[in-house]
């Protein structure tokens, strides 16, 4: 079922008007909502939008993941920043460093996928803590050796502009395994699955207190319209303007705001940020109007289009990766620098949301096994083959409403 299809939308001078179709012309009444031309709402001219906590942690993620590239850090040092405390001296921006907010208190920790689920929520938690402890006690001491099949180290990209790159023994870029994991078990699992969940949005007296518009005690939003925009705040809260992010989408962050710019620039994807930008404009614009379900469907349709953000990328990455493995001579540094990338939003689909099922696009258990697909040779990346990549890129692109050749280019 096709989540824009889910209902009809009539539009008038800029209204949208919902209603039940019956046979009874007096059955039911018409409501309106105004559709807003940005992501602007006040009460009594003061703006009730507010995700100052996701900015937060968006700017501490983008220090955490420069920290993978300076052997300066030690593994306490990083995992301070990942795991911070408040007033502790773990950033260069003294802002963050006063906050109570971290990155890992929310990672993997959305009400609707992991509050019964502690045990996974622990696990992934420790799987990022990993990945430290492995850039700081493999990566960092190889930093000089150039890396070989079991052996870490650096690979240089070949061309007239030439990167390097850190890999571990099998291959694999940790600071791009944990930047594009974060995109999932960070941003898309907080937006998706916390804070646009009807667990949350109607938690305790949510709906009674947004129908009267009683707002949380110091502030000027009800508690419902908070939870919206820091939904939002996942993916626009570094914007430039964040009252109209899609001026400059894919160019404020390094997590989904980029890459929704970068599937927004695939011509085979060209609609999909605005597709997300007006769902969550219309469904903020639906809870100042008390329309809960056109709230809950515009949710969906920010469900779907995001989780197929990841689906796209994931693919993508294989397929360049595949790409240049395939010459003749193999740019190594090339390939692991893609497929690094492509394992970290291969891990980040198990964050996804089907609006359909209301579960991930692909299970826990199915992402560990497109990894051990990935990385499951005795010697990681150096082991897997373009049939291999394609493969594991077939099975994405099934779940999705996509095809490989399109996400691939």
């Amino acid at each position: 079922m096709k989540i824009n299809k889910l209902f009809n939308l009539i539009c008038i001078s800029g209204v949208l008007i919902f209603g039940s179709c019956s046979s009874d012309d007096d059955a039911g009444s018409v409501n309106q909502i105004e559709e807003p031309t940005t992501y602007v709402f006040e009460r009594d001219d003061i703006t009730t939008v507010s995700f100052g906590g996701q900015t937060t942690r968006i700017a501490m993620s983008e220090e955490i993941i420069k920290a993978f590239m300076d052997t300066s850090f030690d593994e306490a040092k990083i995992d301070g920043m990942y795991a911070h405390e408040e007033n502790k001296p773990d950033f260069s921006d003294e802002n963050l460093n006063s906050s109570d907010k971290s990155a890992r208190s929310k990672t993997a920790d959305s009400r609707d996928y992991f509050f019964e689920n502690v045990t996974t929520a622990t696990a992934i938690k420790n799987e990022f803590d990993g990945w430290i402890k492995g850039q700081v006690d493999d990566v960092f001491p190889n930093w000089t050796t150039e890396a070989k099949a079991g052996i870490a180290g650096f690979i240089q990209e070949g061309g007239a502009d030439p990167a390097t790159r850190y890999v571990t023994a099998k291959g694999l870029e940790l600071n791009q395994a944990f930047a594009k994991s974060l995109i999932g078990a960070l941003m898309t699992d907080q937006a998706l699955n916390n804070y646009l969940g009807t667990s949350v949005l109607d938690e305790a007296d949510n709906v009674e207190n947004n129908n009267n518009g009683v707002v949380v005690e110091g502030k000027n939003y009800t508690k419902m319209e908070h939870k919206w925009d820091e939904a939002y705040g996942y993916l626009y809260g570094a914007s430039e303007n964040t009252a109209t992010p899609n001026t400059t989408i894919g160019a404020d962050d390094s997590f989904l705001n980029k890459y929704i710019g970068r599937v927004e620039n695939d011509d085979d994807f060209k609609g999909i940020a605005a597709s997300i930008y007006n769902a969550f404009k219309l469904g903020r614009a639906a809870i100042v109007a008390k329309e809960y379900t056109v709230r809950d469907q515009q949710a969906a349709i920010i469900r779907e289009k995001v989780s197929q953000v990841i689906g796209v990328r994931a693919v993508y990455y294989l397929q360049q990766g595949k790409k240049a493995l395939e010459v003749s001579t193999v740019d190594y540094a090339t390939a692991f620098h893609d497929l690094s990338e492509g394992y970290g939003f291969i891990y980040s689909l198990q964050f996804t949301r089907n609006p359909d099922t209301n579960a991930p696009y692909f299970s826990r258990t199915e992402v560990q096994a497109l990894i051990n697909q990935l990385m499951g040779g005795t010697n990681g990346l150096w082991d897997v083959t373009p049939e291999t990549l394609q493969t594991i890129s077939e099975a994405i692109a099934a779940k999705f409403d996509f095809i490989v050749e399109e996400a691939g280019s």
